[in-house]
């Protein structure tokens, strides 16, 4: 049997009396896209933090291609790429720099580094923003930048926390062209959204996820079943289907008080 790519065993998360994440058990296929997707608040974030590393789980265990997060940290670093959510980078330096010390922190011989960060400030539409500090960048060059240091290491499983959030459609497009020529070599991305229109075209494998559990994984054809949509689905999976959200609202409308 081959190794998966993510296996998460009895993973549980809280905060206070708020459980963020309850008892998933999951198993990802490595070489596919995979859409972890759920509304806000479903514990998409935290379990991702929990799968990289960055947020030490209740209970359960994580492996990433085989080594376990807590127990493997070095084994699992190497194998991973990550952009996170509320992305931080290193401000004062330039696009190029950033890139190149990222490559040096992941023991890239320089001039290897130094390769791979033209390939990917070149592909990703950023060579001409390349001296440009990092603290300029607008939010789709910073998740640009942030997904080049993500790749430049060639990981085997790329972790990304809504890499089209906020990004206007060109960069996304950029990204997504990145991304599929990523999976294609058959590596591993795993990337959370809400936008089931997003999911639906990008990805061949999905995780439902609500209220901090998983409801459904599988293909995507498989998770959608009879339903039209990913979104028609998605929304009978997490109690929302039929839902009217103007029931209440008899006042609004019109202009009057």
């Amino acid at each position: 049997m081959a190794t998966a790519a993510l296996r998460i065993e009895g993973l549980w998360k809280r905060f206070g009396g708020h459980t963020a994440v309850a008892g998933i058990d999951l198993e990802l296929p490595a070489g596919k896209f995979i859409g972890l997707v759920g509304p806000n608040g479903a514990g998409k974030t935290t379990t991702l933090s929990m799968v990289t590393g960055l947020l030490r789980p209740d209970e359960g265990t994580v492996e990433v291609a085989g080594h376990d997060v807590w127990r493997d940290p070095v084994a699992v670093k190497a194998r991973i790429g990550v952009l996170p959510e509320g992305l931080r980078l290193f401000e004062r330096l330039s696009g190029r720099e950033l890139l190149s010390y990222s490559g040096r922190l992941r023991g890239l011989p320089g001039d290897e580094a130094d390769r791979r960060a033209t390939q990917l400030l070149d592909v990703l539409d950023l060579a001409g923003a390349q001296h440009k500090l990092v603290v300029d960048y607008s939010t789709g060059m910073r998740k640009k930048i942030g997904l080049a240091a993500a790749l430049l290491h060639n990981p085997e499983v790329l972790f990304l926390d809504e890499p089209f959030e906020g990004v206007d459609p060109v960069s996304a497009q950029t990204i997504r062209g990145v991304l599929e020529r990523y999976t294609a070599s058959g590596a591993t991305v795993v990337f959370s959204s809400h936008v089931m229109e997003l999911v639906e075209s990008l990805c061949d494998w999905v995780a439902v996820m609500a209220a901090g559990r998983i409801r459904a994984h599988g293909p995507l054809a498989e998770v959608r079943g009879q339903a039209p949509t990913l979104q028609q689905a998605f929304l009978r999976l997490v109690g929302a289907q039929g839902r009217d959200a103007g029931s209440d609202l008899d006042w609004l409308g019109g202009g009057t008080r």
